[in-house]
């Protein structure tokens, strides 16, 4: 029997809509999911944006005010997709009011803030999910797979990159991203997460980093009206940026294991250039986000010369099956959110956590601060979560 489940998303920038479009399009690619969700109630601070996202996705009611999607009944789970010092507040009251939450990632600004949501969630009860939404590429799936079962070996060493350039422009506006008190660690919270994330799900937990960060942009004009995502501005004032556009950090595994991961919000040339190189005692796996269903692979037992080959995901890795009958049909970054929404509603209904956790979120939010606390001291620094 199909059941409702009352949706509410939280933000209404280009996040919001990404996470509206995933919940539309769940039951077609999922139709085995009994719960099935409605659009109920949206909010965002901007004068008109709430009203315009009812309008175009369906929406029941618009709001200005996130409080007053917190004390409606109607709304059983939500999307967080406010900005980054927001997140503690908002996902707190949403868990304390009995929701289930899907937030963003970096969840807050330090690991204070994402372990204050995941306490809520866990005293509520509700169940919680981030927004590591690279983990769910089918081709991901299969390297994870592939490195459990011991086909490349033991794992020694991993590169993990993260390069873009959407803050690359000059005339890129001060929006809250590049302040330390709204948007937190700047490239670690908006890209170095992802990593961190990626670095877990395929290796295993890190036991101590070093990192160098650095600032490329020192000044933006400030914006002169609302903004939404990487707005360009001229003519505002100007301001300081007061957070990283740069982090390159050795990291070290429990299981021994060495690694590099570097992100750039300013890598001119470089768009969504993001991917991983693991390397192990016979073989190795490569990824590249631009060519999202190839995984490279080479294993075997020449060791020397060995050569690399290239897998086709399809059905039978991750959840391709869900959106493409045959390998080598592309998917797309939306894809990976529809994903991530339908293992959160899964979660909601079978009680039990699919994909990311908020204990992930801490997890990653511990190696962030680690990597500004590194940095900030020249040296070697064990996460503590």
């Amino acid at each position: 029997m199909v059941s409702r489940l009352g949706v509410a998303v939280v933000g209404f920038g280009w996040m919001g809509r990404v996470h509206t479009q995933a919940y539309v399009r769940v039951p077609h690619h999922f139709p085995q999911l009994s719960l099935r969700p409605e659009l109920v109630a949206v909010a965002d601070d901007v004068p008109g944006r709430a009203e315009e996202a009812a309008g175009r996705y369906g929406f029941a009611t618009a709001v200005r005010d996130w409080r007053e999607i917190a004390a409606d009944p109607r709304v059983h789970a939500v999307s967080i997709a406010a900005p980054n010092f927001l997140h503690r507040e908002i996902g707190v009251a949403m868990a304390e009011a009995g929701k289930h939450i899907w937030i963003e990632k970096p969840v807050g600004l330090t690991v204070e803030d994402a372990r204050a949501v995941a306490d809520a969630v866990t005293k509520a009860g509700v169940r919680g999910t981030v927004g590591f939404n690279y983990r769910n590429a089918p081709a991901v799936a299969a390297a994870r797979e592939l490195i459990a079962s011991g086909d490349i070996g033991t794992v020694t060493h991993v590169r993990i990159r993260l390069l873009s350039d959407y803050a690359a422009h000059p005339e890129g506006a001060l929006t809250w991203r590049y302040e330390r008190e709204r948007g937190g660690g700047g490239v670690l919270g908006d890209l170095a997460s992802h990593g961190v994330d990626l670095a877990r799900f395929l290796v295993g937990e890190i036991e101590s980093l070093a990192a160098d960060t650095a600032v490329f942009i020192p000044e933006r004009a400030r914006p002169t009206s609302a903004t939404a995502g990487h707005t360009r501005a001229t003519g505002g004032a100007p301001g300081p940026v007061e957070n990283e556009d740069y982090v390159n950090c050795l990291l070290r595994f429990a299981s021994g294991a060495r690694g590099v991961l570097e992100a750039c919000r300013v890598s001119v040339g470089e768009q969504n250039n993001y991917g991983f190189e693991i390397h192990g005692t016979r073989g190795a796996v490569f990824w590249d986000f631009r060519r999202m269903g190839e995984l490279r692979i080479s294993r075997g037992t020449t060791y020397q010369d060995q050569p690399v080959s290239t897998l086709h995901v399809g059905p039978g890795h991750g959840e391709y099956a869900a959106f493409q009958p045959g390998a080598a049909n592309a998917m797309g970054y939306d894809d990976l959110k529809v994903i991530e929404a339908y293992h959160f509603l899964r979660s909601v209904e079978e009680g039990t956590a699919y994909g990311p956790t908020l204990d992930d979120a801490v997890h990653s939010a511990a190696a962030l601060d680690a990597m500004s606390g590194s940095a900030e001291r020249r040296g070697w620094v064990s996460p503590v979560v």
